[in-house]
């Protein structure tokens, strides 16, 4: 299939390079304004017993809109928050708010608008001031050095919520100067305000890689080739793939709900893959242009055998990332949705576009090379450089090498021990963010009025004898509950009346109370006892953002084997149909294994026990589950990725007649400059996302930098040839009825033997048959396309 694709591309190749080229053009253009199709949600489980009391409240009493905005403010020095003078300034902010943006605030509730909660406004002469000094006990500090405006935003779902508060929040630049308010400090607060830094800091991250990684990966290329031509095409098809990723996902938003954190995930992930096949790719053509084929004979023999190992490669992450889907967050399908676009894409670019770019570019890949640098090699000089010298110094010292690369890995698992896991919070921003620094000073100045409180939601029937009293008796129970900041009560003169609400037809009653927590950590040993509590013959939710954040990790951690188990059963699946051994690809999920653990481990060392969050400008704390299980399913793919590149070669020289010894050494050879230079572009890409705002990217930025760093030196060209070599020939074992399958769906490795019919004339002229050019003799026949026989482990070997 793979040759017969080489040769179509190479008979149509500007068709190929037209239709593709102009494909992903116009859904890079399509894509363009994906952000805005982006939603804030999907963060949690929505199977869970809190998704469900909170969907039960926000249908019943409506969505609860008081923490959308928090306005925080603090009066100069010498003046408090009810100074007349200052009360009435304040409000002509509000006024003028609700004049400019009617359609997003208003002060009512109701018609499609949430409603503004204002203390300075003043009360109706008849209606009398209870009303409002409950709004000002709740809104004003007890020394009126600080007060707050609680802003509600249009809209009945995150995505539109969101982009409404966009709209309106160029309205609060410069308050103080526009109303004549000299020293006093306005800042935003609350839910709105926090999704939207992270928001801008994900879209900063992606224009960092491009305007910072994009260059620096051409640079580093251009070392790797030696050429400006072979260094630009692998970037070229990275942007392409970008493009067209923008384009899919757009769709995908349209059709399903797509967090706004995919994009970077998608953006760092597909861009690095598709600028890795591009330099496989390339380094495989002009291998065999070096080798003295034509062009057409190089481009076929380019996608048989490298265009073949990067669709197992793309199809094993693609695996990894499908195991996403089996957990309930939208946040992760979100992000396998996405990745699995962009990497699928990256494969078919990468055997299309670019295999007819080489078909037209044929020897003038080398164009602009530069002489200092590096020319091609032939198979033979690259099999006596470095790597090839490396490994078969690792295999003579097997039992050396391995044991200490062992008990190095397993060291640096061992801090994974203290993992914690958390929700989302302001402190994924960094310390010195204006709107981190909002949250907490209202977190500091209002200890009841959190926005993220625990919520008791009680359903029952309104006919019930005795409804209130029951209710109270909840809450009664509730209250006697150490650690909040507030009681739990169904009355407003508690001052914690959340809704009540009644339906005269059906006779259902709900009813709503919250309290916040003094400390967030106290918050699962909470939610347990607020489950236990007698519900009175009632039904009883326990919801907010901390008890769903628990379900979440709950669920989590429920499924976490299960993915684990899932993960091995494909790519096993996958590397025997490739490879036709059962030992390889337990020898891959152990040597990955390792390398995750130690990525784990180290990640756990920054981010949760906190070394460099100084340097690193962030504050340690507990990890966002999701993000773990997003970081295992990466790595595990992105490890078995370099694995599958590796063993591919090693299997092609098996077939040629090599030794389990030489087949290490000739594939490690082949691969090791290519994997080194893959991993340390991956690397750049990843650390541009390094450097962002958000804690979640840098943690999986981190994590894909440990991870290749281990992946590609210690474990690729260390401990996997010392171990392939204690093994042998046992490498290639797998039973005679699975070797007859595999060779049944002949989805082996495509093996090419040298074949003179198909090289340049000017080849011969310039190399005699013979030397070290690998000329056999012209009279000898073409030897065709191989797949991996069923009885390779047979095959007499001169020694290990």
């Amino acid at each position: 299939m793979f040759g017969s694709i080489g040769s179509f591309v190479y008979r149509m190749r500007y068709t190929v390079i037209a239709v593709l080229v102009a494909l992903m053009g116009g859904l890079g253009l399509y894509g363009i304004n994906l952000p805005q199709y982006l939603s804030q949600s999907g963060w949690f489980d929505p199977g869970s017993e809190s998704a469900q009391g909170s969907v039960i409240a926000d249908t019943a009493l409506g969505r609860d809109h008081k923490s959308d905005v928090i306005l925080l403010i603090t009066p100069p020095a010498g003046t408090k928050v009810d100074d007349p003078a200052f009360s009435a300034k304040t409000e002509n902010i509000v006024d003028d708010l609700v004049k400019e943006h009617p359609d997003i605030v208003s002060r009512e509730s109701g018609d499609g608008h949430a409603g503004i909660i204002d203390p300075f406004e003043k009360a109706d002469a008849g209606a009398g001031q209870t009303a409002a000094e409950i709004k000002q006990s709740r809104m004003w500090t007890a020394d009126r050095k600080h007060g707050f405006v609680s802003i509600g935003v249009a809209g009945d779902d995150d995505t539109t919520i969101l982009n409404n508060y966009k709209t309106i929040e160029p309205f609060f630049d410069g308050l103080a100067e526009r109303y004549d308010l000299p020293g006093t400090k306005f800042q935003l607060a609350g839910l709105q305000p926090i999704a939207a830094a992270m928001s801008k800091g994900m879209e900063d991250d992606i224009s960092r890689a491009e305007l910072i990684a994009l260059p620096v990966v051409a640079i580093m290329l251009l070392f790797v080739f030696g050429g400006v031509v072979a260094a630009v095409l692998p970037v070229f098809i990275g942007g392409l793939t970008i493009a067209g990723s923008l384009g899919i996902m757009k769709v995908l938003a349209q059709l399903t709900e797509l967090n706004i954190f995919a994009q970077s995930v998608v953006t760092l992930i597909g861009l690095g893959i598709a600028i890795d096949y591009g330099l496989f790719i390339v380094s495989r053509f002009r291998e065999e242009m070096a080798e003295g084929y034509t062009v057409k004979a190089a481009v076929r023999r380019t996608v048989m055998t490298a265009g073949q190992t990067v669709v197992f490669s793309a199809t094993i992450i693609v695996a990894a990332l499908a195991c996403l889907l089996m957990f309930p967050q939208a946040f992760l399908k979100s992000v396998a949705y996405g990745a699995i676009a962009s990497v699928g894409l990256a494969a078919i670019l990468s055997i299309t576009v670019l295999p007819a770019i080489l078909a037209i570019l044929g020897r003038r890949i080398d164009a602009l090379s530069l002489p200092f640098l590096r020319r091609t090699k032939t198979r033979e000089e690259i099999e006596a450089g470095f790597w090839g010298r490396l490994s078969g110094w690792v295999m003579q010292h097997p039992v050396k090498t391995a044991a200490p690369t062992v008990l190095l890995l397993l060291a640096l698992i061992i801090p994974f021990g203290n993992i914690q896991f958390g929700g989302m919070t302001e402190a994924y921003l960094p310390p010195d963010n204006a709107n981190r620094v909002a949250q907490e000073d209202f977190d500091k100045y209002f200890p009841t009025e959190r926005t993220e409180d625990l919520k008791l939601i009680v359903t029952y029937d309104q006919n019930t004898d005795d409804a209130a009293g029951k209710i109270q008796r909840i809450a009664d129970e509730a209250n006697q509950i150490p650690g909040f900041t507030k009681q739990f009560s169904p009355t407003a003169d508690g001052g914690a009346l959340e809704g009540v609400y009644g339906d005269d037809e059906t006779g259902l009653g709900v009813t709503q109370m919250s309290a916040g927590l003094v400390d967030r950590n106290t918050a699962p040993e909470a939610i347990k006892k607020l489950r236990e509590i007698d519900d009175q013959g009632m039904t009883v939710y326990v919801a907010g953002t901390p008890t769903l954040t628990q379900d979440s990790i709950d669920a989590l951690i429920k499924l976490l084997p299960w993915m684990a188990i899932l993960l091995v059963l494909v790519t096993g699946l996958l590397m025997f149909l490739a490879f036709g051994s059962v030992i390889l690809p337990i020898k891959a999920a152990l040597m990955t294994a390792l390398g995750l653990g130690s990525t784990l481990g180290i990640l756990t060392w920054i981010f949760i026990d906190g070394h460099g969050s100084s340097i690193a400008n962030f504050t340690p704390g507990p990890l966002f589950a999701p993000v773990l299980v997003l970081i295992i399913a990466i790595i595990y793919g992105l490890s078995t990725d370099y694995e599958i590149f590796l063993l591919s070669r090693m299997v092609e020289a098996r077939q040629q007649g090599a030794s389990t010894t030489e087949a290490i050494r000739v594939g490690t050879a082949h691969t090791g400059r290519i994997i080194t230079a893959a991993a340390a572009i991956l690397v750049v890409v990843t650390g541009a996302f390094g450097l962002s705002d958000i804690v979640m990217m840098k943690y999986i930025a981190y994590g894909m930098i440990a991870a290749l760093i281990l992946d590609a030196t210690v474990i690729r060209m260390l401990l996997v040839p010392s171990i392939m070599k204690l093994l042998g020939d046992d490498c290639w074992w797998s039973p005679r009825w699975m070797q007859r399958l595999q060779q049944k769906i002949g989805l082996g490795e495509t093996i090419l033997e040298d074949d003179p019919s198909q090289k340049r004339p000017d080849y011969f002229d310039a190399v005699p048959a013979g030397t070290s050019g690998g000329v056999v003799a012209a009279a000898e026949a073409p030897t065709t396309a191989m797949r991996v026989p069923s009885g390779v482990a047979e095959r007499p070997v001169a020694g290990r």
